[in-house]
């Protein structure tokens, strides 16, 4: 059919597209010149960095939360039909445009429109995921492995990260420091999640 493509040679090549943008991150760190470096030393230089120091952090672990994410989610699919590959391609076409919007917001970290442009990235990947994540389970249906426990697990997971970033937008016009720093709350908010699926998880084999 022609509909049908290669499992493998797909999440090759979307670990290869993650693994760039992550890489990426760090390269949108420039190096001082040796002007500034001779006019402020190396510790300022360094501090003058560390916008940019913060936002290679927030967005590598999560780019790598959101890859251990696809990761999971390609081991339900058993064959990719077009659609699904479409929206693994806008899907990765999000994380690409994660280094830019990260340097974005580091070059011109007081401003708002650069953070809120970062926001919306970042709560478009998560949508993506919740599209791919839906469209998985009405193409595959429910199996042993797929089971709605475990959908609903993945699906509370997903939605938390967008929805704390959306927050975060009119946060910002509000309390800007408050702002920057609650995407904390998506690995708080996650662990309880997780503690009470896995109770459920408990309950459901015992």
């Amino acid at each position: 059919m022609l509909n049908r493509f290669p499992n493998d040679r797909i999440n090759n090549f979307c670990d290869a597209v993650f693994a760039i943008a992550m890489t990426l991150l760090i390269l949108e760190i420039k190096i001082p010149s040796p002007e500034a470096l001779e006019e402020f030393g190396t510790w300022g230089v360094l501090a003058r960095l560390i916008p940019s120091f913060i936002g290679f952090i927030i967005s590598f672990l999560v780019t790598a939360l959101y890859w251990r994410l696809h990761l999971t989610l390609a081991g339900f699919v058993k064959s990719y039909d077009n659609r699904l590959l479409w929206l693994n391609v806008w899907l990765l076409m999000s994380i690409v445009l994660l280094p830019f919007s990260t340097a974005f917001y580091a070059k011109y970290f007081r401003e708002h429109g650069p953070f809120i442009f970062y926001c919306v990235n970042l709560v478009a990947i998560g949508l993506l995921n919740l599209f791919m994540l839906n469209y998985i389970v009405r193409k595959e249906g429910h199996s042993e492995i797929l089971t709605p426990l475990v959908v609903g697990r993945l699906r509370t997971r997903i939605i938390i990260a967008p929805i704390i970033w959306a927050l975060s937008i009119p946060l910002e016009f509000v309390e800007p420091w408050t702002a920057r720093f609650l995407f904390i709350l998506i690995f708080i908010v996650q662990g309880i999640s997780e503690r009470r699926f896995d109770k459920k998880e408990r309950l459901a084999k015992g």
